[in-house]
């Protein structure tokens, strides 16, 4: 077999200071098992558990949203288009198809009439993304807790 895997995300998170920032994270904990009895062994990571909602959601082109704080921990898993995710550092990060994010700026606090990120539609296509949310999570307090 090959390798461990590596898969790189972006976390978006707030510091102390509640300003929302993004960090480029790995994900490396991954086992190789089947993933049930009678099948082949695969690279599997560590399963988040809870109660979950899940979603897909079309960005139409030319949409970018007002500033505003992810409703609950979740993660963001672009199908096709590409979209953009600003913090309040002034760090903008796209991404496409390949690419995901885990947004986390649920503790960010109002500076300069920003709270939380912006996000919207990058190019001549609308973004369609998978969105799957934590219901029972808290926001977690440092970058990169997936691991």
């Amino acid at each position: 077999m090959s390798d461990k895997p590596r898969v790189h995300y972006w976390h978006l998170w707030a510091d102390a200071d509640g300003v929302s920032r993004q960090t480029r994270c790995t994900l490396e904990s991954f086992n190789l098992k089947p993933i049930q009895p009678a099948a082949e062994p695969q690279w599997q990571g560590k399963a988040t558990t809870g109660t979950m909602s899940a979603m897909v959601t079309v960005l139409p082109v030319g949409w970018i949203g007002a500033w505003h704080k992810n409703p609950k921990p979740q993660w963001i898993i672009p199908l096709s288009g590409r979209w953009f995710v600003e913090s309040m550092d002034g760090n903008r990060v796209e991404m496409g198809p390949g690419e995901f994010s885990f947004g986390g700026d649920q503790n960010c606090r109002q500076a300069d009439g920003k709270c939380g990120h912006q996000s919207g539609t990058v190019g001549d296509s609308p973004a369609v993304l998978m969105i799957v949310q934590l219901d029972e999570a808290p926001a977690p307090a440092s970058p990169c807790e997936f691991r």
